[in-house]
């Protein structure tokens, strides 16, 4: 529908709208994050390697970038609501077949899920512009929380259902798929309305030849990479240095819940100052404090740090949004440069989960990545800086 058509619905109808849009952001991180307290349990059950494993975290944010583009054509094809109620119920396939026949199950199943939330997360800001233009700010705001709610409870949750299932992986990664067929539930009425085609946008200046819109990407990029190591590897780093499976998952669910202070935060503190190169540094710091802390700080510091290390990324994750519209002077290069930014920024952050894989399969040890994240927050700080400085990717 589009907004004019929300305009005339009822206020039950239109919270009713509202709730299966934030229902189903829900469901665009517990895929990612319910694998990672796992990942012991999930080696040691298929004999899986180390780069294996990290190339099972990788797939799915690969996914992200590559199916990003599928989206907008998809839409224009089918219409916006068909569109994501068919692949809601796809979504929900893809997180009961990694379940099934391991490891074939898992990587393609995980691919099913990655490329579905790649789709979603594109349809789901426009919808919100679409049918609550007036409130779009606030409700990307709550979009970025529903998003970390999501991940937390995955997080946190997933070892103690593998416990009540005396100890079998499978029926707890499974479990999500409930909360994507609640969400096509409450979405089910949307489908009754006439489908809404996406018009074709104009082709404007092309943001691939922009310098700008490169640095936004390569930001976007980085910062997003160090958060999926984070949802793939963090529970495994922390396992091996003495906690115990639930321990290490509720630790990462903690961190992931303190992103919601900075998430909401940053962006509005951000906007408060002449640029946005100073909440960068700030939060790019904080980030690799807390990764740094969880890697070599003495044990009983660790939930200290993890904190820390939410409130990083919680920042820099919510500050790569807003640079999208921040950087553009009006919707439809905010659209494009979105685009951009999620399918080559995510492709880029794959790389990240592989490489820890990679490097810990080499040297059996969790040392050296140190290195890794220091590298990665560097770049992202030196391309952040470049995205922060005010100008608009249509001036240059």
């Amino acid at each position: 529908m589009s907004s004019s058509a929300t305009s005339h619905l009822t206020p039950w109808q239109r919270g009713l709208l509202l709730a299966s849009l934030m229902l189903i952001a829900l469901n665009l991180r517990p895929a990612l994050s319910s694998l990672a307290p796992l990942l012991r349990q999930i080696e040691a059950s298929t004999g899986l390697s180390s780069s294996a494993i990290g190339l099972l975290t990788t797939l799915p944010v690969l996914c992200l970038g590559l199916f990003a583009p599928l989206a907008p054509r998809l839409a224009r094809r089918w219409g916006s609501e068909r569109t994501l109620g068919a692949i809601l119920a796809l979504l929900a396939g893809g997180i009961v077949l990694r379940s099934l026949l391991p490891p074939l199950g898992l990587f393609l199943g995980s691919l099913i899920a990655g490329a579905c939330i790649g789709i979603l997360g594109v349809l789901l800001p426009a919808l919100v512009k679409r049918d609550f233009p007036a409130q779009a700010g606030q409700l990307m705001g709550l979009y970025t929380m529903m998003l970390c709610i999501g991940a937390a409870v995955a997080a946190g949750a997933t070892a103690p259902l593998a416990t009540a299932f005396d100890g079998r992986w499978q029926p707890a990664l499974a479990t999500w798929s409930l909360v994507a067929v609640v969400a096509l539930l409450v979405w089910l009425p949307q489908l009754r309305q006439p489908p809404t085609i996406a018009p074709r946008r104009g082709a404007g200046g092309s943001l691939w030849r922009n310098r700008l819109a490169w640095q936004i990407t390569l930001y976007m990029g980085l910062q997003s990479s160090l958060a999926y190591i984070v949802f793939g590897w963090l529970p495994t780093l922390l396992m091996d240095r003495g906690l115990g499976m639930v321990q290490a998952g509720l630790m990462l669910s903690g961190s992931v819940m303190t992103q919601l202070v900075s998430a909401l935060t940053a962006p509005w503190l951000a906007t408060r100052g002449r640029d946005q190169r100073l909440a960068i540094v700030v939060a790019m710091s904080l980030t690799l404090a807390g990764l740094l802390g969880c890697l070599y700080a003495p044990l009983g510091s660790l939930w200290l740090w993890a904190v820390v290390l939410g409130l990083g990324q919680g920042g820099t994750f919510s500050l790569a949004l807003a640079l999208l519209v921040l950087r553009s002077r009006d919707a439809e290069t905010a659209g494009r440069l979105s685009g951009m930014a999620q399918g080559a920024g995510y492709s880029l952050a794959s790389l990240g989960p592989l490489l820890v894989g990679i490097l810990h399969d080499a040297t059996h040890d969790w040392a050296p990545m140190g290195v890794l994240f220091t590298l990665i927050a560097v770049l992202a700080t030196l391309f952040g800086l470049g995205a922060g400085r005010t100008r608009y990717v249509n001036d240059v």
